[in-house]
């Protein structure tokens, strides 16, 4: 008889309560994903190259894993609070009927924990296969290939999900049931008691509201300006402006509120009783309001800027050459690809490459003005010429500094484009072309410069008249980043030569053969290529080498820390923020649940009173989520602006697209939690549609 209680009432609970028990599913999910981080194909294949920074990340898990506990914990506190009081009048009944409070306790805990097992083994298994399909997923985007992927069962995230759930439930319950278990039974069967409010003169709010919303503009001004990332205490200044512009903003929102009561339609139905609750509403909860909307901010930056990150952290630079080789032990520069030539073959690598080519690079040797061979005057003054602008400033600035640039052979340059599957360079004899690494410029600087190379300018190279022609050059050189250059002049090869006097750096780039890849994806066949290149021992022989796995790892690692991080503790966020509104507004509701009584005895339908409180949920959640889109425009610019390298601020724009798309789906997903809200408050209409008799 007991058991079946226990049962019924935990079954009622989750039904009632369907909004905060997927909350904690979410939760375990999210949990268990980020805690088995260590064992997917990704973070295994990343820890062989960037396993300092791998580690480094991994040692950060925990951090984040016990700041979310701490987060939760006050989310399960809260809503285990609505439960508790909304069945106050079902304990006091069991206690009047002689229920032993130790029994009532164990009644609730066994409720308690049941609902918590549930959780779990519903949770755990979306998580393990969740899991498993973002690995497989990551390893086809990013070309690992799946064929050697291996099913991974994380037993210690598992244990920390578990443990850190089941503790954070415990206590919570244990705080709760204290609470109830000291009072006594009068006080548990009265009814909810309203606090009355204090209502200051409209003037205070208005003052607020105006200050509320110079402070928000303080902080986004100091955030988009990237004042807030020179120091600490700029840091702490525009988070604390920013925390407090929210919380004057929604203290003083009733005040607004209260006016469009006013402006309404008085022969709508309910309309003033409607607006009268969400004023209400507001003035009660105006604080927590502005936390969840925060939270919300939080969870929309978070989401945009790390999806933002990871689906652009490939666009800066293309795939073309798979390995870079130095050979140091030719006896000349001329020498140097035949020698790496050699050794392959006498170790039955060289038919693994399609190409090998050289890329020469060199300086200006025995120049007339020593170390200031180069000089564009007309350049300059042409971008003096442009409306003063942030990137005409730092173009001038830059190239103030090019006075003796790196030269590039133009064949090798060619053989590059045309493996790159990009038209070839013509350059006449005294012509040049010019070479810049995303890394040190932006798309729109580079437009400026391609303007004014349109008009084919006269520059000086030791002397000699040269014109720069064509379009700014920026196909990466070599494999990785052992070399990138801010400035360089494209050369014929025999200007190369002549200005080079013959002594000039060589790279050899190698494309990896169809054949060498037929059994199975790029990385696996480059792995596998790097392991017989160990097992030579090149470096004995004077031949280093760079493969296409470091930069891919790279890339790989920030997206990683860029996309799962935020990508948690976005959920998090969300879920807490969805969750703590849905409950206090039902709480509150069942607070106020006298007056729709009220409404019934006065011969309101049940239609009419649901469009009333859905249109309360509206402004109770809708306010704080607009509130937090509309931060989050600036808050994802503000992100970028102190996270981005100068590299990668030429993709900014395609990134802030992504980042508009993702904060447009979270939206979607705030709607749908709405949705559930709104329902969850006409099944609790539902009950009072009956006339209740109270003696």
């Amino acid at each position: 008889m007991f058991s079946n209680l226990i049962l019924r009432n935990s079954k009622r609970n989750r039904k009632k309560n369907g909004l905060f028990f997927g909350s904690l599913i979410i939760s375990i999910v999210a949990f268990y994903i980020i805690l088995s981080l260590s064992k997917q194909d990704v973070m295994v294949f990343l820890a062989k190259m960037e396993s300092d920074a791998v580690n480094k990340l991994l040692l950060m898990i925990p951090v984040f894993y016990g700041m979310t506990l701490g987060i939760l914990f006050f989310l399960i506190y809260f809503a285990c609070k609505y439960q508790m009081e909304r069945r106050r009048k079902e304990f006091g009944v069991y206690l009047m009927m002689g229920m032993r409070r130790s029994k009532l306790f164990i009644m609730l805990l066994a409720e308690d924990l049941l609902s918590s097992i549930l959780a779990l083994v519903i949770g755990l298994p979306i998580a393990v296969l969740l899991s498993e399909l973002i690995s497989l997923v990551t390893a086809k985007l990013v070309g690992m290939g799946i064929i050697g992927h291996q099913f991974t069962f994380s037993l210690s995230a598992v244990c920390f999900t578990v443990t850190g759930f089941l503790v954070i439930k415990l206590a919570a319950f244990l705080i709760l049931s204290g609470k109830i278990s000291r009072q006594e039974i009068g006080t548990l069967l009265a009814s909810f008691s309203e606090k009355e409010k204090k209502q200051r003169p409209a003037f205070v709010y208005g003052t607020c509201t105006v200050s509320g919303v110079i402070m928000l503009a303080a902080a986004y001004a100091m955030a988009i300006q990237g004042i807030a990332w020179y120091a600490p205490d700029k840091m702490l200044l525009t988070l604390l402006l920013g925390l407090l512009g929210t919380i004057f903003l929604f203290y003083g929102m009733r005040a607004l509120i209260a006016l469009l009561v006013k402006a309404g339609k008085a022969n709508r139905k309910l309309h003033v009783f409607s607006f009268r609750q969400i004023q209400e509403n507001v003035m009660h909860q105006s604080t927590s309001m502005a936390i969840s909307s925060l939270l919300i901010l939080a969870a929309l930056c978070c989401f945009g800027a790390g999806i933002g990150i990871a689906g652009t952290s490939r666009q800066a630079g293309e795939h073309v050459m798979d390995y870079t080789f130095q050979d140091y032990g030719a006896e000349s520069s001329q020498d140097v690809l035949s020698h790496l030539k050699t050794v392959l073959k006498e170790n039955d690598l060289e038919t693994q490459f399609s190409q090998l080519f050289e890329m020469r690079i060199g300086n200006v040797r025995n120049g007339e003005n020593g170390n200031h061979v180069f000089q564009m005057d007309s350049v300059m003054e042409s971008l003096e010429g442009f409306t003063q602008s942030e990137d005409r400033d730092v173009l001038l600035n830059n190239l103030g500094y090019v006075d003796y640039p790196y030269l590039i052979c133009l064949s090798d340059y060619n053989r590059l484009l045309e493996a790159a599957g990009k038209p070839a360079l013509v350059l006449e004899e005294n012509e040049a072309a010019v070479y810049q690494d995303y890394d040190f410029t932006t798309e729109s600087r580079m437009d400026m410069l391609n303007r004014i190379l349109s008009e084919h300018p006269e520059t000086l190279l030791n002397g000699t008249p040269l014109y720069l022609t064509g379009k700014i050059q920026s196909v990466d050189l070599v494999t990785d980043r052992s070399i990138t250059l801010s400035f360089a002049l494209i050369l014929p090869d025999e200007q190369f030569l002549q200005y080079t006097n013959g002594e000039y750096e060589v790279y050899i780039n190698g494309i990896m053969s169809r054949k060498a890849v037929k059994s199975g994806s790029l990385m696996t066949a480059i792995s596998d290529m790097n392991a017989r290149l160990d097992e030579l021992c090149l470096e004995d022989m004077g031949i280093e080498y760079e493969s296409y796995l470091q930069n891919i790892g790279r890339q790989l690692f920030y997206m990683v820390a860029a996309s799962y991080i935020t990508i948690y503790l976005a959920i998090i966020f969300l879920v807490v923020a969805n969750t703590i509104m849905g409950v206090q507004f039902l709480m509150n509701q069942q607070k106020t649940g006298r007056r729709y009584q009220t409404l019934v005895h006065l011969g309101a339908t049940y239609k009419d009173i649901c469009l009333s409180a859905r249109k309360q949920i509206n402004w109770f959640m809708g306010l704080p989520v607009f509130v937090a889109a509309i931060s989050s425009i600036f808050g994802v610019k503000a992100l970028f602006a102190g996270m981005l390298s100068s590299g990668t601020k030429g993709a900014e724009r395609e990134m802030l697209l992504v980042s508009a798309a993702m904060i447009l789906l979270l939206c979607v997903v705030e709607y749908i939690y709405v949705t559930i809200i709104k329902r969850s408050s006409d099944r609790y209409l539902l009950t009072l549609m009956q006339p209740q008799r109270e003696e």
